[in-house]
């Protein structure tokens, strides 16, 4: 309960527009859900936009969502900051109207479109502020959050940002207390692998990576001759990425447009071919597989730093997307997935660099934090 009422804690999670920021916040959430405080009482409500994935994950996850007016912020200070002021009036009055109205004990913002007027209308109202930021390279909304947050949590460590303690990414419990080992036979069996061979696990994010389809496929025999089988996302609209014809008793390639349990596919795997967003980079070092990753070639070289922490300490491969081809494949992963050491030393080294219980921590601050400012 708050310390001044009889009321539940109020807890209010502003997290909405891309996935990057929605599942750590509602691995957050369950976290809260599962602490001590909840059985005396705790009210979770998170804040979003119209336009953004929220509107379909948040209430599927069993939570309140409420929406403000989305507030777009350029990556950089630029020109275009001097028309942010006008945009965020109108989204930071609604908002602070929202957290009087649920009598909100803290702001938890996970950076993007709807964490400033969620930072500004807490500033406001006097609601602490908690910034929990996934990439290693903040963005705009986090860099004036962490200026006002009574707490900064950062996933990776050396984030340049404010008073940033590292906690890790927060993760569902399906991944952070996954047993690859355990469900591997399961796992290979469901996607229709063979029990015995090294498996190559091949996606791009929920829409796929052209870069990464074609280098796949193009290496399919080097896989195939090798005896390596692979589970390959193309992503729903890749239609033209199909699976190489094998003749029988060859090592399977399988292609599927989008891979709705991970878990499943983290532990069919021995290796993952993979973009290098912040999810994407925490889950597979939370669960101890090794990544070979391809940062976005767009954007501030977030994506980069996201995995360099990974790499450096053995658990990955870094390779820019301009340079991988069918031949990289073939000269790099090939001899990897072939050599069990190895990939059990960099299986080793990605699990040692993970924080499985990210959600844990983050949620104890965040009720610490509460319950100082209530």
């Amino acid at each position: 309960m708050s310390a001044l009422t009889s009321r539940p804690l109020s807890v209010v999670l502003a997290g909405g527009g891309t996935g990057g920021h929605i599942e750590p916040m509602l691995a957050l959430a369950d976290a809260l859900r599962r602490s001590p405080a909840a059985g005396t009482g705790l009210r979770i409500t998170c804040l979003g936009t119209e336009r953004g994935m929220e509107t379909r994950l948040v209430p599927a996850r069993g939570y309140d969502l409420r929406l403000i007016p989305p507030v777009p912020l350029p990556r950089k200070p630029t020109p275009d900051l001097l028309r942010v002021p006008g945009r965020v009036w109108r989204a930071v009055a609604e908002t602070r109207a929202l957290l009087d109205e649920l009598h909100a004990d803290v702001v938890v913002g996970f950076g993007g479109y709807v964490a400033l007027p969620a930072y500004l209308a807490a500033r406001r109202a006097g609601v602490p502020v908690v910034v929990h930021e996934q990439n290693a390279l903040p963005g705009l909304a986090n860099r004036i959050g962490a200026r006002l947050a009574a707490r900064v949590a950062v996933t990776t460590p050396g984030t340049p940002l404010h008073r940033g303690e590292h906690v890790g990414m927060p993760l569902r419990t399906a991944i952070s207390s996954l047993d690859r080992a355990a469900m591997r036979a399961e796992a290979r069996v469901a996607f229709g692998l063979d029990a015995d061979r090294p498996t190559l696990l091949v996606f791009g994010g929920s829409q796929g990576a052209a870069t990464l389809n074609r280098a796949a496929v193009g290496a399919a025999d080097a896989l195939g001759a090798a005896g390596i089988q692979v589970l390959h996302a193309r992503g729903p609209k890749n239609t033209d990425v199909v699976a190489p014809g094998r003749t029988a008793g060859a090592a399977p390639y399988v292609v599927v447009d989008y891979l709705e349990r991970m878990d499943l596919a983290y532990a069919a795997a021995d290796l993952a071919l993979c973009r290098s967003g912040a999810v994407t980079v925490a889950e597979l070092s939370a669960v101890g597989l090794p990544g070979a990753f391809v940062p976005l070639p767009i954007g501030n070289g977030e994506q980069r730093r996201n995995a360099l922490p990974v790499v450096e300490a053995g658990g990955g491969l870094l390779v820019e997307d301009a340079e991988l081809t069918p031949a990289w494949i073939a000269e790099h992963l090939v001899p990897l997935l072939t050599d069990a050491d190895a990939l059990a030393g960099y299986a080793r080294h990605a699990a040692a660099a993970g924080a499985p219980d990210a959600d844990e921590r983050l949620a104890g601050i965040v009720l610490d934090v509460a319950g100082a400012g209530t």
